[in-house]
Protein backbone atom coordinates (compact mmCIF):
# COMPACT_ATOMS: atom_id res chain seq x y z
CA UNK A 1 0.00 0.00 0.00
CA UNK A 2 1.30 3.27 -0.77
CA UNK A 3 2.51 5.14 2.47
CA UNK A 4 0.40 8.07 2.40
CA UNK A 5 -2.33 5.87 1.80
CA UNK A 6 -1.00 3.63 4.47
CA UNK A 7 -0.73 6.62 6.74
CA UNK A 8 -3.38 8.22 6.42
CA UNK A 9 -5.65 4.84 7.28
CA UNK A 10 -3.92 4.63 10.12
CA UNK A 11 -5.05 8.43 11.65
CA UNK A 12 -9.10 7.21 10.77
CA UNK A 13 -8.24 4.05 12.71
CA UNK A 14 -7.14 6.01 15.81
CA UNK A 15 -9.89 8.58 15.53
CA UNK A 16 -12.13 5.57 15.42
CA UNK A 17 -9.96 4.42 18.62
CA UNK A 18 -10.60 7.80 20.60
CA UNK A 19 -13.80 8.51 19.89
CA UNK A 20 -14.68 5.24 21.78
CA UNK A 21 -12.49 5.18 24.26
CA UNK A 22 -10.93 8.68 25.69
CA UNK A 23 -13.61 10.83 28.13
CA UNK A 24 -12.53 13.68 26.37
CA UNK A 25 -12.91 13.04 22.44
CA UNK A 26 -15.98 11.33 22.94
CA UNK A 27 -17.31 14.44 24.31
CA UNK A 28 -16.31 16.79 21.89
CA UNK A 29 -19.31 18.59 19.39
CA UNK A 30 -18.34 20.21 15.94
CA UNK A 31 -19.42 23.60 18.18
CA UNK A 32 -17.21 22.61 21.04
CA UNK A 33 -13.90 21.75 18.30
CA UNK A 34 -15.12 25.55 16.38
CA UNK A 35 -12.86 27.48 18.60
CA UNK A 36 -9.79 25.26 18.60
CA UNK A 37 -9.45 24.82 14.75
CA UNK A 38 -9.64 28.70 14.57
CA UNK A 39 -6.43 28.88 16.90
CA UNK A 40 -4.95 26.16 15.20
CA UNK A 41 -5.38 27.65 12.04
CA UNK A 42 -3.39 30.90 13.35
CA UNK A 43 -0.78 28.83 14.78
CA UNK A 44 -0.35 27.65 11.21
CA UNK A 45 -0.14 30.85 10.03
CA UNK A 46 2.39 32.08 12.30
CA UNK A 47 4.61 29.24 11.67
CA UNK A 48 4.78 30.12 7.72
CA UNK A 49 5.26 33.77 8.53
CA UNK A 50 8.14 32.02 10.71
CA UNK A 51 9.55 29.80 7.79
CA UNK A 52 9.60 26.97 10.59
CA UNK A 53 8.76 23.71 8.16
CA UNK A 54 9.20 21.69 11.28
CA UNK A 55 6.62 24.02 13.23
CA UNK A 56 4.52 24.02 9.49
CA UNK A 57 4.34 20.42 9.26
CA UNK A 58 3.08 19.98 12.85
CA UNK A 59 0.77 22.12 12.59
CA UNK A 60 -0.46 20.59 9.21
CA UNK A 61 -1.10 17.73 11.43
CA UNK A 62 -3.05 19.23 14.16
CA UNK A 63 -5.57 20.44 11.58
CA UNK A 64 -5.82 16.98 9.66
CA UNK A 65 -6.95 15.76 13.15
CA UNK A 66 -9.50 18.60 13.42
CA UNK A 67 -10.80 17.88 9.67
CA UNK A 68 -10.56 13.87 10.25
CA UNK A 69 -12.62 14.65 14.03
CA UNK A 70 -15.28 16.87 12.01
CA UNK A 71 -16.21 14.16 9.44
CA UNK A 72 -16.20 11.10 12.42
CA UNK A 73 -18.65 13.15 13.85
CA UNK A 74 -20.65 13.58 11.13
CA UNK A 75 -20.62 9.97 10.18
CA UNK A 76 -21.69 9.28 13.71
CA UNK A 77 -24.63 11.47 13.06
CA UNK A 78 -24.77 9.58 9.33
CA UNK A 79 -24.72 12.93 7.75
CA UNK A 80 -21.16 12.29 5.65
CA UNK A 81 -17.52 10.86 6.35
CA UNK A 82 -14.60 11.57 5.39
CA UNK A 83 -14.62 9.75 1.77
CA UNK A 84 -17.31 12.29 1.16
CA UNK A 85 -15.34 14.96 2.39
CA UNK A 86 -12.62 14.30 -0.02
CA UNK A 87 -14.79 13.29 -2.82
CA UNK A 88 -16.77 16.46 -2.83
CA UNK A 89 -12.86 17.82 -3.02
CA UNK A 90 -12.04 15.97 -5.92
CA UNK A 91 -15.06 16.28 -7.92
CA UNK A 92 -14.36 20.42 -7.32
CA UNK A 93 -11.46 20.89 -8.26
CA UNK A 94 -11.68 19.21 -11.32
CA UNK A 95 -14.74 20.97 -12.18
CA UNK A 96 -12.84 24.21 -11.30
CA UNK A 97 -9.94 23.32 -13.11
CA UNK A 98 -10.76 22.53 -16.66
CA UNK A 99 -8.17 24.07 -17.44
CA UNK A 100 -6.32 21.00 -16.18
CA UNK A 101 -9.16 18.30 -16.65
CA UNK A 102 -10.76 19.95 -19.63
CA UNK A 103 -10.08 21.51 -23.06
CA UNK A 104 -9.95 24.65 -21.63
CA UNK A 105 -6.79 26.97 -22.68
CA UNK A 106 -5.95 29.84 -20.50
CA UNK A 107 -2.79 32.29 -20.99
CA UNK A 108 -1.81 33.14 -17.03
CA UNK A 109 -2.87 32.70 -13.91
CA UNK A 110 -5.51 35.66 -13.83
CA UNK A 111 -7.63 33.73 -16.41
CA UNK A 112 -7.65 31.01 -14.44
CA UNK A 113 -9.08 33.07 -11.48
CA UNK A 114 -11.61 35.09 -13.82
CA UNK A 115 -12.66 31.18 -14.75
CA UNK A 116 -12.98 30.29 -11.14
CA UNK A 117 -15.40 33.32 -10.82
CA UNK A 118 -18.11 32.36 -13.32
CA UNK A 119 -17.86 28.49 -12.29
CA UNK A 120 -18.17 29.51 -8.67
CA UNK A 121 -21.46 30.96 -9.75
CA UNK A 122 -22.10 28.05 -11.82
CA UNK A 123 -21.94 26.27 -8.63
CA UNK A 124 -24.71 27.87 -6.52
CA UNK A 125 -22.64 31.15 -5.80
CA UNK A 126 -25.42 33.71 -6.96
CA UNK A 127 -22.92 36.91 -6.79
CA UNK A 128 -19.20 37.45 -6.88
CA UNK A 129 -19.30 38.17 -3.49
CA UNK A 130 -21.65 35.48 -2.03
CA UNK A 131 -18.20 33.65 -1.05
CA UNK A 132 -16.73 35.87 0.98
CA UNK A 133 -17.15 34.36 4.67
CA UNK A 134 -18.68 36.73 6.77
CA UNK A 135 -16.50 36.38 9.89
CA UNK A 136 -13.15 36.31 8.48
CA UNK A 137 -11.18 39.34 9.86
CA UNK A 138 -11.90 42.64 8.46
CA UNK A 139 -7.91 42.99 6.64
CA UNK A 140 -8.45 39.34 5.10
CA UNK A 141 -11.75 40.23 3.72
CA UNK A 142 -11.36 43.63 2.22
CA UNK A 143 -8.77 41.71 0.66
CA UNK A 144 -10.61 38.35 -0.82
CA UNK A 145 -13.23 41.51 -1.77
CA UNK A 146 -10.74 43.14 -4.13
CA UNK A 147 -9.19 40.14 -5.38
CA UNK A 148 -12.60 38.96 -6.30
CA UNK A 149 -13.65 41.95 -8.10
CA UNK A 150 -10.31 42.32 -9.92
CA UNK A 151 -11.65 38.71 -11.45
CA UNK A 152 -14.43 40.32 -13.23
CA UNK A 153 -12.75 43.34 -14.00
CA UNK A 154 -13.54 46.13 -11.24
CA UNK A 155 -10.24 47.06 -11.01
CA UNK A 156 -7.52 49.52 -11.72
CA UNK A 157 -5.79 49.57 -15.22
CA UNK A 158 -2.56 50.67 -13.58
CA UNK A 159 -1.02 49.91 -9.90
CA UNK A 160 0.21 53.44 -9.88
CA UNK A 161 -3.31 54.60 -10.32
CA UNK A 162 -4.37 53.76 -6.77
CA UNK A 163 -1.97 56.51 -5.27
CA UNK A 164 -4.11 59.37 -6.61
CA UNK A 165 -6.97 57.35 -4.66
CA UNK A 166 -4.70 56.75 -1.19
CA UNK A 167 -4.20 60.28 -1.20
CA UNK A 168 -7.68 61.17 -1.69
CA UNK A 169 -9.00 58.97 1.14
CA UNK A 170 -6.04 60.42 3.59
CA UNK A 171 -7.40 64.27 2.88
CA UNK A 172 -10.74 62.97 3.49
CA UNK A 173 -9.60 61.41 6.76
CA UNK A 174 -7.81 64.59 8.10
CA UNK A 175 -10.52 66.86 7.07
CA UNK A 176 -12.95 64.50 9.39
CA UNK A 177 -10.35 64.61 12.40
CA UNK A 178 -11.29 68.40 11.56
CA UNK A 179 -14.77 68.36 12.20
CA UNK A 180 -14.26 66.11 15.00
CA UNK A 181 -17.44 64.06 14.35
CA UNK A 182 -16.69 60.35 15.45
CA UNK A 183 -18.83 58.34 12.53
CA UNK A 184 -17.41 60.42 9.67
CA UNK A 185 -13.70 59.66 10.71
CA UNK A 186 -14.02 56.23 11.69
CA UNK A 187 -15.90 55.83 7.74
CA UNK A 188 -12.81 57.44 6.22
CA UNK A 189 -10.68 55.55 8.43
CA UNK A 190 -12.07 52.11 7.01
CA UNK A 191 -12.02 54.14 3.70
CA UNK A 192 -8.07 54.63 3.99
CA UNK A 193 -7.23 51.21 5.01
CA UNK A 194 -9.36 49.81 2.63
CA UNK A 195 -7.62 51.77 -0.20
CA UNK A 196 -4.53 50.74 1.61
CA UNK A 197 -5.33 47.21 1.16
CA UNK A 198 -6.06 47.85 -2.55
CA UNK A 199 -2.44 49.04 -3.12
CA UNK A 200 -0.93 46.32 -1.22
CA UNK A 201 -3.03 43.78 -3.45
CA UNK A 202 -2.09 45.69 -6.94
CA UNK A 203 1.82 45.66 -5.98
CA UNK A 204 1.37 41.26 -5.12
CA UNK A 205 1.70 42.15 -1.08
CA UNK A 206 -0.20 40.28 1.52
CA UNK A 207 -1.24 42.83 3.76
CA UNK A 208 -2.10 41.07 6.35
CA UNK A 209 1.21 39.18 6.39
CA UNK A 210 2.93 42.68 5.83
CA UNK A 211 0.77 44.02 8.99
CA UNK A 212 2.19 41.04 11.34
CA UNK A 213 5.47 41.04 9.84
CA UNK A 214 5.30 44.86 11.21
CA UNK A 215 3.54 44.06 14.59
CA UNK A 216 6.38 41.11 15.11
CA UNK A 217 9.34 43.64 14.32
CA UNK A 218 7.65 46.17 16.70
CA UNK A 219 7.07 43.72 19.56
CA UNK A 220 10.91 42.48 19.49
CA UNK A 221 12.18 45.57 19.31
CA UNK A 222 10.04 47.32 22.42
CA UNK A 223 11.07 44.39 24.27
CA UNK A 224 14.69 44.97 23.78
CA UNK A 225 14.17 48.41 25.15
CA UNK A 226 12.24 46.98 27.88
CA UNK A 227 14.91 44.34 28.85
CA UNK A 228 17.39 47.15 28.55
CA UNK A 229 15.77 49.45 30.72
CA UNK A 230 14.92 46.31 33.33
CA UNK A 231 18.80 45.80 33.92
CA UNK A 232 19.95 49.25 34.53
CA UNK A 233 16.63 49.45 36.67
CA UNK A 234 15.34 52.34 35.23
CA UNK A 235 11.10 52.04 34.51
CA UNK A 236 10.32 53.32 31.21
CA UNK A 237 7.26 55.46 33.13
CA UNK A 238 9.68 57.15 34.40
CA UNK A 239 11.35 58.05 30.95
CA UNK A 240 11.00 60.86 28.18
CA UNK A 241 10.25 59.11 24.90
CA UNK A 242 13.49 60.73 23.76
CA UNK A 243 15.43 58.15 26.05
CA UNK A 244 13.22 56.06 25.69
CA UNK A 245 14.22 56.30 20.98
CA UNK A 246 17.99 55.45 22.28
CA UNK A 247 17.12 51.68 23.11
CA UNK A 248 14.80 51.86 19.93
CA UNK A 249 17.25 52.84 17.91
CA UNK A 250 19.90 49.94 19.34
CA UNK A 251 17.28 47.76 18.68
CA UNK A 252 16.70 48.81 14.65
CA UNK A 253 20.62 48.75 14.17
CA UNK A 254 19.69 44.80 15.12
CA UNK A 255 17.23 44.06 13.32
CA UNK A 256 19.65 45.57 10.30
Amino acid sequence: MDKRLEEFKRLLDIMDELRVKCPWDKEQTMESLRHLTIEETYELADSILEGKMTDIKKELGDILLHIVFYAKIASEQQQFDIADVISGLCEKLIFRHPHVFGNVNVENSDEVKTNWEDLKIKEGNKTILGGVPVSLPALVKANRIQDKVRAVGFDWDRPEQIWDKVDEELKELQHEFKTGDAKKMEAEFGDLIFSLVNAARLYNIDPEMALERTNKKFMRRFNYLESQTLQKGISLKNMSLNEMNVYWEEAKKQDR
